[in-house]
């Protein structure tokens, strides 16, 4: 059991008293991990261990976060905390803007380095005579497909994001002027755009696997196509529950004018998952 954490001495850095969540967390991310292999392996008991994982993993992110929320109800955080928590986000938006910058990087490399060497751009490096090199390519042994065209909804998804991204900056006006109707409502929305991208990026991934063959089996395009977009789609899955969260911490009043840095990560978060679409959509989907 987690023991009540104590008050922090007036002035002084508030430390928790020792929590299970971390050690729960740590069994979860394992399990779902090692669940994952075992279905990539077909075995039976890897779905099982995926659902404890998943389940324990769902339990800590409840309870752990319950807590800092509880705790800052009460008072005891000071301008320490809310330092280090800005600072912890910060860094947290870098890992993740170094985690996208890994797979522009085997874009650009593909593309210009890998493709125009094996189609030939060098007579002594390629082994692939008469492969052509062209972007998209499947490479020189990949399966046949149709690349997914810019201009359907992908372009939907684009405007639906950089919609998003107002409605939330139209919430975090309405709060900090104290208007609670604008704040959920701009919440509800962006929530609202932000499930509709992930119901649009489902029915392209129907699309393109049952009628343009573009599948994980085309080659190079496919691997990319699907590990960039789908990364990008599990992060908007992410904001919009914390996004949902925030809705519901606002219906019951719990930011104020002053004191909403939860909101203001999340939103931190989100303009974040819309830049990283946009680069997306260019590199991607249009060039």
């Amino acid at each position: 059991m987690t023991n009540t954490p104590t008050h922090a001495a007036k002035g002084h850095y508030f430390v928790p008293a020792a929590s299970h969540y971390s050690t729960f967390l740590s069994v979860g991310i394992f399990l779902l991990a090692l669940g994952f292999v075992f279905r990539l392996n077909g075995v039976p008991a890897g779905i099982w261990s995926m659902l404890i994982g998943a389940g324990l993993i769902l339990y800590v992110v409840i309870g752990w976060f319950g807590e800092v929320i509880g705790e800052n109800r009460k008072g005891i955080y000071t301008a320490w905390e809310d330092r280090s928590y800005r600072i912890g986000m910060v860094w947290f938006i870098f890992s993740e803007v170094m985690f996208f910058a890994c797979f522009f990087g085997v874009l650009f490399y593909i593309r210009r380095i890998s493709l125009p060497e094996l189609g030939g751009y060098d007579p002594v490096l390629t082994p692939y005579a008469g492969f052509t090199g062209a972007w998209p390519s499947s490479g020189p042994m990949g399966e046949t497909f149709q690349p997914m065209g810019a201009w359907g909804v992908p372009a939907i998804n684009t405007l639906l994001l950089l919609t998003s991204g107002a409605t939330l900056t139209w919430a975090h006006w309405g709060l900090l002027k104290n208007k609670r109707n604008q704040l959920n409502l701009g919440l509800a929305l962006t929530v609202a755009l932000g499930l509709t991208f992930m119901g649009f990026q489902a029915q392209e991934y129907i699309h393109a696997y049952h009628e343009l063959g573009l599948t994980l089996g085309a080659g190079v395009y496919g691997a990319t196509f699907f590990i960039t977009t789908g990364f990008h789609g599990m992060h908007v899955t992410l904001g919009s529950i914390m996004l949902l969260v925030m809705l519901g911490r606002g219906l019951k009043g719990h930011f104020s004018e002053h004191d909403h840095f939860a909101f203001e990560a999340v939103a931190w978060y989100w303009h974040f998952v819309d830049v990283v679409w946009l680069i997306v959509f260019v590199f991607v989907y249009w060039l």
